[in-house]
């Protein structure tokens, strides 16, 4: 293991992603960590820059070959993980790598880089505004959205695991306070 990571994670909707984005902007040593899934590419996305789009097969191949640091089935056949190769690719680079991750995946990367790692748990003010959130997005069927919101209140019972909680009740007040937060971390 070499240098520090940045392990962003929250409910989906919760704004992680745009959170990460800001960050990476913003804080020239991060590099954004690339996570592998199994799911279908969504419009928009692209391969290696939002995902590393590959099978389901593959990935339970790469599984076998101990070729990610921490991975989980977020949801029943959708896989989602870090790629070893990945964190190398950053680290060679002489950049910090940033997580944008699930829950569950946010406390195995914790776990993995212990102390050189800063676990940041993204909690949205509520389950309702969450909610809001997710169907402002236009993205979700009714059914993948009450999976979701169930999903989000599950996962907030993870949040004091994390070093530290961010509510979200306002997204560029909250952008400022993450990226002193994080440039802290990293003069350490």
């Amino acid at each position: 293991m070499q240098g520090k990571a940045i392990i962003v994670s929250a409910p989906s909707g919760a704004g992680k992603t745009t959170i990460v984005k800001h960050l990476v902007k913003v804080i020239s040593r991060l590099e954004f960590s690339v996570s592998a899934c199994s799911r279908p590419k969504r419009e928009g996305e692209t391969d290696g820059k939002d995902y590393y789009f590959i099978s389901g097969d593959d990935f339970k191949a790469r599984i076998g070959g101990d070729e990610f640091v921490e991975w989980q089935e977020v949801y029943p056949g959708s896989y989602y993980g870090t790629l070893k190769s990945e964190m190398e690719r950053i680290w060679l680079q002489g950049k910090t790598p940033i997580f944008d991750v699930d829950v569950l995946g946010g406390l195995n990367l914790k776990k993995y880089f212990g102390s050189q790692g800063l676990a940041i748990f993204i909690q949205p003010p509520s389950v309702e505004e969450l909610e809001k959130r997710l169907r402002k997005r236009g993205s979700e069927s009714e059914e993948t959205l009450r999976k979701r919101v169930d999903k989000a209140a599950f996962e907030l019972t993870f949040a004091m695991q994390f070093d530290k909680i961010i509510i979200n009740d306002n997204l560029e007040v909250k952008c400022r306070e993450i990226v002193t937060l994080v440039e802290t971390f990293l003069e350490k």
